[in-house]
Order: structure tokens, then C-alpha cells, then sequence
């Protein structure tokens, strides 16, 4: 047995934390008939199956390079972080049209078994939170980031099933169910947006094509610079491709400076294209513009 990684083991332990819970809490939602405790057994059955599924993605990910995917597996971390956001998507939505049924066709809430559910609640998923707040992947992040809500959700549940039972307004309860869910939606969506940037090779953010452009062509032995392209794996590495056009004979020298000056913005992996100065890049897509100065060209049919 190899020496597992924190983050995979807290991940595990987590998994196994938030399965139990989550059946735990469809019995509790059952039971005292709350659509909030429902709510989260949903939202909590979606974050068992994301670690579940982030558990084995972070194991992949954590591979080699090889043949197959010349430039690792990373983003099977970002393939997991996918499915379980789209996972979420549709547990909150389905919630919050039983939410609206429910305000609609109110029914009797059994208010002291909310409260002892949601004290257990509270309690559980401060342990799991405290488990899992150290970890370096975007999968890791999320993951504790669902800890946190939970912890939260079941403190809005606690408040909600006190004030129900002194109010005796069960109306709290869908308002809840609904506040819950909307929230996990609109953290979903902002992941998912972040996700598909990553798939779309959208320039990472605080990248900027053109300060790279200028701070490059500040360095005297670079004649011109064009066809740069920056794109991210997962959101931390940074990889980019460039050609340069120079005079100079001392490569080894103008790579080096290169790969500081980039490494200052963020880009670790860098492949650098070296064109003497009488060579004519002939790849159209050199001819991007990428701050509007338009190159004179012309072309040979």
C-alpha cells in the first residue's frame, strides 16, 4: 500500500462521512417531514458522490505524464469538479421546485425532530470540515467548501426549526430549503463557468497576452515577438508557447531571460520558437493582432 496523499485521504474520509450523513438525513427529512432537511440531503448526497467521484479523478490526476496524455492527468481533477457541479445543478433545482409545491400546499412539520437533527447536523459536519480544511487541489478546495456550507446550511436549519417551533410558521421551512439551494446554484454555476474556461483554453486569469508582449519586447535581443499562446491545466499550471525572432547567437542566454521574465507572470512550462531574423514565419495565425497595431503583410496565393 503506497503512501497515500493527505488530500486523497481526507477526501476518503470525507466521502464515507457525508454517505452516511446524507441517508441519515433522507430518513430526518422523513421523518419530521422538513423539505429543508431534505434540501440538504440532497445537497449532501450531491457532495458524497463529487468526493467519491473526486477521489478516484484526484488519484488520476496525481499520474505521470505519459504517451497517452502528454501532459499528465491533471485534468481528470477538473473532469471531476465538472460532473459534480452538474451534479448539484440538478439536486438544487429539483429542490426548489418541491420548496415552491410545498409553500403552495403547506404541511405539518414535526419541529422538535428538526431540532435534533439539525443539532447532530451542526455537529457532523463541524467534524468534517475540520477534516478536511488542509489540501492543495481545486478539488480540495470545493471539497471544503462544501464542508463549510453544510455547517452553515444546518446552523440556518437550527435557527429556523427553533423560531417554527415558536411561530408555529411553517412557511420557514420552504424559505429555507430555498435559500439553501439557491446558493449552491450560483457557487455551481460560478464553477462551472470556471470549469469550461478551462476547457475552452481560455487565457488564464491575471494573464495578460499583451504586458507579456511588451515586457518581452523590452529585452534587447528580441527583434519581434508573435504567436503567443497561454493556456492553463487546471487553474495553477500555467503553460505557453511563443516564438521569438532574434539576432542574437547566444540562445541558452535569450531562453533563460525568457523563461524568468515569464515565470514572473505566472508561466512555469514555456516552449520558446526561435526564428532567425531573416525568417518568415509563415503561419497565418502569426498575424493575430493582439493589441489592434496592424502588421503590414501581404499574401502569396
Amino acid at each position: 500500500m503506497k503512501e497515500k496523499t493527505k488530500t486523497e485521504k481526507n477526501i476518503l474520509v470525507a466521502f464515507i462521512l457525508n454517505i452516511a450523513f446524507s441517508i441519515f438525513e433522507l430518513v430526518g427529512g422523513f421523518f419530521t417531514n422538513s423539505v429543508a432537511i431534505l434540501s440538504d440531503a440532497v445537497h449532501d448526497f450531491g457532495d458524497a458522490l463529487s468526493i467519491g467521484i473526486s477521489y478516484f479523478l484526484e488519484k488520476k490526476s496525481k499520474q505521470k505524464p505519459d504517451s497517452r496524455y502528454t501532459y499528465g492527468y491533471i485534468r481528470y481533477s477538473i473532469l471531476g469538479a465538472f460532473i459534480t457541479t452538474t451534479i448539484l445543478i440538478t439536486g438544487s433545482v429539483i429542490v426548489i421546485i418541491g420548496a415552491v409545491q410545498r409553500i403552495i400546499n403547506p404541511v405539518e412539520i414535526n419541529y422538535d425532530g428538526m431540532i435534533i437533527f439539525a443539532i447532530v447536523g451542526v455537529v457532523v459536519n463541524f467534524i468534517a470540515a475540520y477534516f478536511t480544511r488542509e489540501g492543495d487541489s481545486i478539488n480540495q478546495r470545493s471539497v471544503n467548501l462544501h464542508m463549510l456550507e453544510d455547517v452553515l446550511g444546518w446552523v440556518v436549519v437550527l435557527i429556523g426549526s427553533i423560531l417554527m417551533k415558536f411561530t408555529d410558521i411553517s412557511l420557514i421551512d420552504s424559505i429555507m430549503s430555498i435559500a439553501v439551494s439557491t446558493y449552491i446554484l450560483f457557487h455551481s454555476m460560478r464553477n462551472l463557468k470556471a470549469i469550461v474556461d478551462l476547457f475552452l483554453e481560455k487565457t488564464p486569469k491575471g494573464i495578460s497576452i499583451k504586458e507579456i508582449k511588451n515586457h518581452l519586447s523590452e529585452i534587447g535581443e528580441i527583434l519581434d515577438v508573435h504567436h503567443i499562446h497561454v493556456w492553463s491545466l487546471d487553474g495553477y499550471n500555467n503553460y505557453a508557447t511563443l516564438h521569438i525572432k532574434t539576432g542574437t547567437n547566444d540562445l541558452a542566454k535569450l531562453k533563460s531571460t525568457i523563461r524568468k521574465e515569464l515565470k514572473e507572470h505566472g508561466i512555469n512550462h514555456v516552449t520558446i520558437e526561435i526564428e532567425g531574423k531573416d525568417d518568415e514565419c509563415n503561419d497565418e495565425n502569426c498575424k493575430v493582432h493582439y493589441e489592434g497595431k496592424t502588421h503590414s503583410h501581404h499574401h502569396h496565393h
